[in-house]
């Protein structure tokens, strides 16, 4: 993705953007789930929802991360089990220049 779809609000509206820099950190470090397997849920949440640039950023901070190809893609599997071919199509518009 060459822009951050949040820029606009980064511009006009810092104390949103401050406080999703704040729920972003707080929801995604590292807890009793590591940060890698949140990013993975949020990859699946995203492909659910048709979001392919969420998917494309997700997988690399996920593989930032730690994550492996292979769990990216047992990741695909899962949320074609339970959302559909839809999801894989979503996943793999996203992941095409990742993996």
């Amino acid at each position: 993705m060459s822009e951050n779809p949040l820029q606009i609000f980064m511009e006009h509206d810092p104390k949103l953007m401050e406080l999703i820099n704040q729920s972003q950190e707080l929801e995604l470090s590292d807890g009793a789930l590591p940060k890698k397997v949140k990013l993975l849920i949020a990859l699946a949440l995203d492909a659910a929802h048709g979001a392919v640039e969420g998917v494309n950023t997700l997988a690399r901070d996920a593989m930032e991360a730690g994550a492996t190809r292979e769990e990216i893609l047992e990741t695909v599997r899962v949320v074609h089990f339970v959302c559909g071919i839809g999801s894989v199509y979503t996943s793999a518009f996203g992941l095409k220049d990742v993996l």
